[in-house]
């Protein structure tokens, strides 16, 4: 069940990368429909269909075929996709020196008696009581 469910996680999230959506499954029979229009009207078989609606001769095709603009605008995948977005991070840098300080070497020939807390749940200097000097 597990190899199901990532398989179909990892389908979906291939299809999401390729802008294959939903409603383009949902015009696949619109895409047929003008395959098999172009098929009785100008004799071409689907890879040249495909080509004229998504490769080399799309724009050949769209400045000669001016009438058929309604039934191209229909098609699947014929959307534009602009995407900008912004990532960042920030980096703790408590966080890194004890993560340093876990994976460092330590000498054990030595004993101490004090050692050092490691929680992240310290708090800052802000909130520790006042201290006389």
């Amino acid at each position: 069940m597990l190899r199901i469910v990532s398989l179909f996680l990892s389908t979906t999230i291939l299809l999401q990368s390729f802008n294959f959506g939903l409603s383009d499954v949902l015009q696949m029979d619109e895409l047929l429909e003008h395959a098999n229009f172009h098929a009785e009207k100008y004799g071409d078989n689907f890879f040249d269909f495909l080509s004229k609606h998504y490769g080399d001769l799309k724009q050949e095709h769209d400045i000669l075929h001016q009438e058929e603009k309604r039934n191209h605008e229909e098609l699947p995948l014929n959307h534009q996709l602009c995407s900008h977005f912004s990532s960042f991070f920030i980096i703790n840098i408590t966080y890194t020196v004890r993560l340093e300080k876990l994976f460092s070497f330590s000498d054990s020939s030595r004993n101490f008696i004090y050692k050092e807390s490691s929680s992240l749940f310290e708090k800052p200097s802000v909130f520790q009581p006042p201290r006389h000097a």
